[in-house]
C-alpha cells in the first residue's frame, strides 16, 4: 500500500468577502487568517467580538497534488481525512467526492475514478456551522436547549462539533473550521489491512488470551498470509480473501506477561503487538510483506466496584485487583484554536499533571476525542483516562438522522481508542441528565426530554459501547449513581460520582466541602485570576484592573469576579493592590481545593477519587484551572503536588475542631511518625506531640484531634503543622521519607496578626538560577516572582518556617520545565544568576494586605 500525505500549504478563500490566503493543513481557518494578518489576534483585548462573522461564512480550502501513472493504476485509491470540521463538501477535479457532517468521524472516500495522472485539484468547501445549527433547529419538533454563556453561538448541541467552540464559561466563542489530524491518499492493489484491535482477556492463572480482530479489504481475490506477533510468540494463518471487506481473528496465549499499572502503583508496562500481511512465495520469488501494523498494548484488568454498603454504593476503580484512589483533574482542549493543539503543548500539560502526583485525567465531554499522541503518552506514563463521549450540558435530539450520525462517530472512535490501556471507562456525557432540570422547556415536559436522553445515551451510545468494547466499564453520565440509576448526583453523595459546585456557584464557605462525603467527586472547583504576566499577553497595561472591560471580557462566568472577591474578603483583609488581589485569588483557590481534597481523602476508602475542575485553559482568562494558558503553574498546581502525595498527614477543620489524619494509598503496611505542633506566629512552638503507628491503605486514619477550647492558645494566635518524619533504620515496616509539613490556620487569616517574616534569600553557589530563602518568623504561601522574565519557579505557595532553608530554582519557559524540576530532575541553567538577582521579589500572605 502506498500513501501520499496531502498536508502542507493550501489556499483558503471566502469569495463572499474577497479573502484569499495560505492555510497550513492540518490547521484551522481562524489561525490561518491571523497568520496572514487578515484578522487581529483573537484572544487580544475584545477582538473575539469582531470575529463572529467567521463562523457565519462559507470557506473553501484548495490544494493541488501530483499523481504518477503507477499510483493512478492502483486498483483502489481512497482519500482519508482524520477530522473535517464540520460541514464539508469535497470535490476532486471539479467532481463531487463526498461530504462530512461530523467533526469526530473520520472520512474514507473512494476517489479512484476522479483522479488523473499528473496534477489534481482537491477542494474542500466548509459550510457555516452557525447556519447549519440554525437550520437543524428549524426542522425539529421542539426546542432543545443548551447551556449558554456571555458570548455564544446558539444550537451548538445540534451539530457534531466540539461543543466548547460555541463559547463556555471559561472560553471564547470561535466557531472555526478546518482539517485536523491529517489528510492523505491511500492506494493499493489486492489485499489491505484496514485496521486491527487487540482484545486481552485474563484467564485467572496469570495467563492471557489476546485476540487480534482484523479488518481486511481486498480489491480482487488474493491469497495472503497473516502473521500476529506478541511477546516473542507468533501465530500464522494463510487465507484466500474474496474481493471486498473481510474480518478475521487470530489468538495467542501469553503466559504471565508484565502488567500495566497506573502511575504510583507500578510500571505501566507496554508490549508491542504486530500484524503483518504477506504475499506468499511464488515461483522464483520470496514472500513479500504487503503491510505491517504495530501497536503498543498493555495487560491490565479494570472494573468499577459499585458494591452496596450501609451508606449506599461504592465507586472504586480496581486495576489488576487493586483498588486505586483516582487523583487528578478535568482536561479541556489544549487551546481554543485547533492549529495550536500541538504535541509539545499536550506533553507539557500531561507532564505537569504527572509532576503533581496525578494518576487520572478526565477527558471532558464538551471538548474533543484527543489525539493519538495524547493517549499514547498516557499509556506510557500510567496516566489513567476517564473518557467522556462528546456531549455536554445540553439536551439532545433523538431523531433518526442525529442518532445515525452519532452511531457513525462511535463506530469510528471506539475502535480507534479501545486498545489504549490507560482508558479506564467510557462515560456517556457530561451533565446531560442533570441538564433536563436546567431549562424551562425541559422542566415543563421532563418525560419527553428524558425519552430523548435515553434513546441517545442508552439506545445508541451505551449499546454501541457494549457491542464494540464490552471489556471496559460503561458509565452512563457524569455525575451519575451508575447504570440504571437516575439519582440526583449533584446533591447526593451516597453512590457513584458527584459534581459538587455549591461552594462556587452558591457561594458557600470552604467548610461546606466537609459537609459531604462523596464516593468519587469528578467535578468541583474554584476560580482564580491568571498571573499578571499571562494576562499581559492579551491586555494592555491600562486594562490591568479587575473591573476593566477587557479584564471582565476574559472572565466568562457572569458572577465570577464577584465570587472571587466576595470570598476573598471572608478570609483575608483587603488586598493592597491589583498584584496582591491576583496573588490572593490564587491562594484562596489553592485553599478551597485542598480543603475539599484533604477532607475526602481523609474518608478513604469511602471516597476513592477526586478530579478537580480544571487542569488547563484554552486562552488567557480567569478560570478554575490550575495551569494557566501557556503552561505556567498557578499556586493550586503547586499545592496539588503536595496534597496528592500518596502518603501524607493532613489537617481538617470543622465545627471548631481540628483533626489530623494519616493517609496512605497503598496496601503495603507502612510505618509512620508524625510530629504535630501548635505554633505561634513568631515561630515559637506552644505545643508539640509525636505520634507513631502503621497504616495499610487505602485509608484515612484520624490520629489527633482537639477542639478550639482544648487548645493552649486562642485560635487567632496560632497555626498547626503536622510533619511526617523518617522512620528509624531498624523499622520492620516500609519506611517513609520526610515530606513538606501539612499545615493550617485555625482562625481565618484576616483575624490573625501576622508579623513580618523578614524573608532573606541568597543565590546558590553552583552557578544555577536558583536561590535559598529563609525567614525569621513563619511566612505563608511564599511565592517568588521574577518581573519581566518569562518563566516559573520549581515551587511556590509554600510554608516557610524559621530554621528552614528552602531551595527554589527559576526555570525559563513554561510548564514542562516546572514539571522537570518537580520530578527531581536537575535542569540546566537557563539564565545568568545576576539577571535573576536584579528582578527577584517575593509575595507572601503578610505582604498582601
Amino acid at each position: 500500500m502506498k500513501q501520499i500525505n496531502l498536508g502542507g500549504r493550501w489556499t483558503l478563500s471566502c469569495p463572499a468577502r474577497n479573502i484569499s490566503c495560505p492555510i497550513f493543513i492540518p490547521g484551522d481557518i481562524i489561525s490561518a487568517l491571523q497568520e496572514a494578518s487578515i484578522i487581529a489576534e483573537p484572544y487580544q483585548g475584545l477582538n473575539e467580538l469582531e470575529l463572529q462573522w467567521i463562523g457565519e461564512a462559507d470557506w473553501i480550502l484548495e490544494s493541488e497534488f501530483q499523481l504518477d501513472h503507477l499510483l493512478a493504476a492502483a486498483d483502489s485509491i481512497v482519500l482519508q481525512i482524520d477530522s473535517l470540521d464540520t460541514f464539508g463538501r469535497i470535490s476532486i477535479n471539479g467532481k463531487p467526492a463526498g461530504s462530512g457532517q461530523n467533526m469526530f468521524t473520520g472520512l474514507q472516500l473512494p476517489i479512484g475514478q476522479l483522479l488523473q495522472s499528473g496534477p489534481n485539484r482537491l477542494c474542500v468547501e466548509i459550510l457555516s456551522p452557525v447556519k447549519a445549527a440554525a437550520a437543524a433547529a428549524e426542522i425539529l419538533p421542539c426546542n432543545y436547549p443548551a447551556s449558554a454563556y456571555p458570548v455564544h453561538s446558539p444550537h451548538r448541541n445540534l451539530v457534531r462539533k466540539s461543543q466548547y467552540m460555541s463559547g463556555w464559561d471559561w472560553g471564547p466563542c470561535l466557531m472555526t473550521g478546518g482539517i485536523y489530524g491529517g489528510i492523505r491518499l491511500l492506494a493499493w492493489s489486492g489485499p489491505r489491512l484496514d485496521a486491527a484491535n487487540f482484545v486481552s482477556t485474563a484467564a485467572g492463572d496469570g495467563s492471557w488470551t489476546v485476540r487480534a480482530d482484523l479488518r481486511l479489504e481486498c480489491s480482487r481475490p488474493a491469497e495472503v498470509e497473516i502473521v500476529f506477533r506478541l511477546c516473542g510468540l507468533e501465530r500464522r494463518v494463510r487465507l484466500e480473501l474474496p474481493a471486498g471487506a473481510t474480518k478475521q481473528a487470530l489468538e495467542l496465549q501469553i503466559e504471565a506477561p508484565e502488567l500495566w499499572w497506573p502511575a504510583g502503583y507500578g510500571r505501566p508496562a507496554l508490549h508491542e503487538a504486530s500484524v503483518s500481511l504477506i504475499a506468499p512465495k511464488s515461483t522464483g520469488s520470496d514472500p513479500k510483506t504487503i503491510q505491517h501494523l504495530v501497536k503498543n498494548i498493555g495487560f491490565r484488568t479494570v472494573h468499577i466496584d459499585t458494591s452496596a454498603d450501609l451508606g449506599g454504593k461504592a465507586m472504586t476503580f480496581v486495576v489488576n485487583g487493586v483498588p486505586v484512589f483516582a487523583k487528578g483533574a478535568n482536561w479541556i482542549p489544549a487551546d481554543a484554536l485547533p492549529s495550536a493543539w500541538t504535541e509539545a503543548t499536550i506533553q507539557q500539560l500531561l507532564d505537569s499533571a504527572l509532576a503533581a502526583n496525578m494518576n487520572m485525567i478526565r477527558v471532558w465531554g464538551g471538548g474533543r476525542y484527543e489525539s493519538d499522541f495524547f493517549y499514547d503518552y498516557c499509556d506510557q506514563h500510567g496516566l489513567m483516562v476517564w473518557q467522556d463521549f462528546m456531549f455536554g450540558c445540553a439536551t439532545y435530539p433523538s431523531n433518526s438522522d442525529f442518532l445515525e450520525n452519532v452511531r457513525s462517530e462511535l463506530e469510528h472512535q471506539i475502535p480507534r481508542l479501545m486498545d489504549h490501556p490507560a482508558i479506564m471507562l467510557w462515560c456517556g456525557n457530561n451533565e446531560d441528565l442533570g441538564a433536563i432540570n436546567w431549562f424551562e422547556e425541559s422542566r415543563s415536559s421532563p418525560a419527553r426530554y428524558l425519552v430523548d436522553y435515553d434513546r441517545l445515551n442508552e439506545g445508541v451510545i451505551g449499546s454501541t459501547v457494549r457491542q464494540l468494547d464490552p471489556s471496559r466499564p460503561w458509565w452512563p453520565s457524569s455525575p451519575s449513581a451508575g447504570p440504571d440509576d437516575y439519582s440526583d448526583n449533584w446533591h447526593s453523595d451516597a453512590s457513584g460520582d458527584m459534581h459538587y459546585w455549591a461552594v462556587w456557584h452558591e457561594g458557600k464557605p470552604f467548610s461546606a466541602y466537609l459537609d459531604i462525603n462523596p464516593r468519587f467527586c469528578s467535578e468541583f472547583g474554584f476560580q482564580s485570576f491568571s498571573s499578571i504576566p499571562t494576562m499581559r499577553t492579551v491586555l494592555e497595561e491600562s486594562d490591568l484592573n479587575i473591573t476593566s472591560p477587557v479584564m471582565e471580557h476574559h472572565q466568562r462566568h457572569p458572577r465570577g469576579n464577584e465570587l472571587i472577591l466576595g470570598t476573598m474578603l471572608q478570609h483575608f483583609r483587603m488586598p493592597k493592590g491589583f498584584a496582591e488581589t491576583v496573588y490572593l485569588s490564587q491562594v484562596q483557590q489553592a485553599m478551597a481545593i485542598q480543603t475539599a481534597v484533604d477532607h475526602w481523602r481523609s474518608t478513604m476508602p469511602r471516597c476513592m477519587g477526586t478530579l478537580y475542575w480544571q487542569l488547563n485553559d484554552v486562552w488567557p482568562c480567569a478560570s478554575w484551572s490550575s495551569i494557566e494558558y501557556g503552561g505556567f503553574w498557578k499556586l493550586l498546581h503547586h499545592a496539588a503536588r503536595r496534597f496528592y502525595s500518596p502518603t501524607r498527614p493532613l489537617i481538617t477543620r470543622k465545627d471548631g475542631c481540628t483533626r489530623v489524619f494519616m493517609t496512605h494509598e497503598s496496601k503495603a503496611e507502612t510505618a509512620w511518625t508524625v510530629r504535630v505542633c501548635l505554633r505561634r506566629f513568631d515561630g515559637s512552638i506552644a505545643y508539640s506531640e509525636t505520634l507513631q503507628g502503621t497504616i495499610c491503605g487505602p485509608l484515612g486514619l484520624e490520629i489527633w484531634s482537639r477542639t478550639d477550647a482544648e487548645l493552649p492558645l486562642p485560635a487567632e494566635q496560632c497555626f498547626i503543622t503536622a510533619e511526617l518524619e523518617p522512620e528509624a533504620p531498624d523499622s520492620t515496616a516500609h519506611s517513609l521519607e520526610q515530606t513538606e509539613p501539612a499545615w493550617s490556620f485555625i482562625a481565618e487569616p484576616k483575624r490573625c496578626e501576622l508579623p513580618d517574616p523578614e524573608l532573606s534569600w541568597e543565590l546558590t553557589a553552583d552557578g544555577s538560577a536558583a536561590f535559598t530563602v529563609s525567614c525569621s518568623r513563619p511566612a505563608f504561601y511564599v511565592t517568588a516572582q521574577a518581573e519581566g522574565l518569562p518563566g516559573n519557579f520549581s515551587d511556590a505557595g509554600f510554608l516557610l518556617l524559621p530554621g528552614m532553608q528552602k531551595r527554589v530554582e527559576f526555570l525559563a519557559g513554561t510548564g514542562t520545565e516546572v514539571a522537570t524540576a518537580a520530578s527531581g530532575t536537575v535542569a540546566e541553567p537557563v539564565l545568568k544568576p545576576g539577571d535573576l538577582a536584579s528582578r527577584l521579589r517575593f509575595m507572601h500572605l503578610q505582604a498582601s494586605f
